[in-house]
């Protein structure tokens, strides 16, 4: 039976699953949502002997079901393959109580590779299925990792451009390292004097804009996004939830059926939808922990159910999650009022208009699977020094924003008993003058980022990933800055497109 994808803003407008993948955004800027989420009535001990592959397999082809198994699995095999550095792709790691799910084994080392590896092969695949002629222009925002894995995903691919955008001054000096030396006569890299959610608006803008469109159609291109408001995004994100539950099971940590809880560091929201989507399909999953850094607007709408982003804009050390606008938020709305399209573009129309809006009572009701709160700055660097002094395992900052969090979760709930899966959504090396300032307290101020990778391998005895050695020497290719609104004149430009 085929599985249709619908607007979060328009009860109209239906597509397929790959049609969905080539648009990525729908008309009037909704979101595709899925008309039902499907189940996993695949039983436990089955799933337990399963490769990664064979459950991204089984997980995806309940999505994506106009896409034949042929194509699926092919696109499987080649996005989950030797790139990553670990048989098991997202292998867990117990420490401090908790178990570690550690998706930056990929090329670049941050979880977006989980997903964007497969994107590609999904949207090329769609693309032929779709009869598409026009090339297909991957337009997206980034606030640190998906950039990078979105560029390596789709440096060199045939019939495809991608113009990435991120915030010149909020990305650490290793995540700007990767993209700006990204090679491909395709990849364009452009900093803008501006944050995460300025460069995020500037990219919907232009995907909503009907004359841009005619203008990109007229010189043979069109639009997609490899964004996680991509549905090729979270579709494979479900992927690791389902396979990370099986594993704690064929391992003996579980009993069958037992439930966990997943606590997951969020900014735009896409990472821990996906683990609501997994929990829809019947995942034996309590409670799905919402982590946020001092940019804590998710924090506040589940204690409030009023999302207000008329607020300051904080730098943090866990620069991917200093979003304010949680795009993916918009799937979860949409959900709780009842698959209702009219009601959820209310919502995002008074988020646009008066940047706040409140859910009423009845769905406030709907969020009890959720639990959110935040980590100050001192509490991140805190988090990762204690973990290390106390078990010798290093986390990134994302990932000790999630532990902060999940301690806060326990001591209040004094939910002590249920096994806890916490993201870790990126390698240490990525935030490596954070990450050795947490342990040592600036004893290596006079150090640069790259001495500071070797001291890292030094203590934590993990290996420099490639991704790392690779940018060392790499020469910066991409230059390009500009302001906010000079953006859609930036891509006119880069396609040959007149003013």
């Amino acid at each position: 039976m085929e599985l249709l994808y619908k607007s979060t803003r328009n009860a109209d407008e239906k597509v397929t699953a790959s049609q969905a993948i080539l648009k990525g955004l729908a008309d009037g800027g909704g979101l595709f949502v899925p008309e039902e989420i499907p189940s996993l009535d695949t039983d436990l001990d089955d799933l337990a002997k399963m490769t990664y592959q064979e459950t991204a397999y089984l997980v995806m082809s309940k999505f994506l079901t106009d896409f034949t198994e042929e194509e699926l699995k092919s696109c499987i095999a080649s996005a989950y393959d030797s790139k990553f550095d670990t048989e098991e792709i997202a292998p867990l790691v117990s420490a401090g109580g908790a178990y570690y799910l550690e998706l930056f084994h990929g090329a670049t080392i941050a979880f977006k590779d989980m997903a964007l590896s497969i994107l590609p092969h999904l949207l090329i695949t769609a693309a032929k299925k779709n009869h598409v002629t026009n090339e297909i222009v991957i337009l997206t925002a980034t606030s640190g990792d998906t950039g990078k894995a979105a560029l390596a995903g789709f440096a060199d691919v045939e019939g495809t451009k991608i113009i990435v955008f991120y915030p010149k001054h909020g990305v650490s000096p290793i995540q700007e390292k990767q993209m700006v030396t990204q090679k491909g006569e395709n990849t364009f890299v452009i900093g803008i004097h501006g944050n995460f959610d300025q460069a995020q608006s500037g990219v919907k803008k232009m995907f909503s804009d009907a004359s841009l469109a005619k203008a990109m159609g007229d010189a043979g291109y069109q639009f997609s996004s490899a964004n996680s408001i991509n549905i090729g995004r979270l579709v494979p994100q479900i992927v690791y939830y389902v396979y990370a539950y099986a594993k704690l099971y064929a391992n003996g940590e579980i009993a069958k059926g037992e439930r966990i809880n997943i606590t997951v560091p969020t900014g735009n929201f896409g990472n821990i939808l996906a683990a609501f989507y997994a929990k829809q399909m019947g995942l034996p999953i309590a409670k799905l922990i919402c982590a946020s850094n001092e940019n804590k607007v998710l924090y506040d709408f589940f204690s409030t159910g009023i999302y207000d982003k008329n607020r300051e804009f904080m730098l943090t050390s866990s620069p991917s999650m200093d979003i304010l606008i949680s795009s993916n938020l918009e799937r979860l709305i949409y959900r709780i009022a009842g698959n209702d399209a009219k009601k959820n573009a209310e919502f995002m129309k008074a988020l646009i208009s008066d940047g706040r809006y409140e859910i009423t009572e009845a769905m406030k009701d709907q969020l009890k699977d959720f639990y959110g709160n935040y980590a100050t700055e001192e509490e991140t660097a805190r988090m990762i020094r204690e973990l290390y002094e106390e078990t010798g395992y290093v986390t990134d900052t994302h990932t000790a924003v999630a532990a902060g969090v999940y301690r806060k979760y326990k001591e209040e709930t004094a939910d002590n008993d249920v096994k806890t899966i916490i993201v870790s959504t990126a390698s240490p090396y990525k935030f490596t003058r954070s990450v050795m300032n947490a342990i040592y307290q600036n004893k290596y101020d006079f150090m640069t980022d790259f001495e500071l990778v070797d001291e890292l391998s030094k203590i934590s005895g993990v290996e420099i990933p490639q991704a790392i050695e690779e940018i060392r020497s790499a020469k910066e290719l991409h230059d390009c800055v500009c302001e906010a609104d000079e953006m859609e004149s930036i891509v006119k430009k880069i396609l040959n497109i007149e003013e």
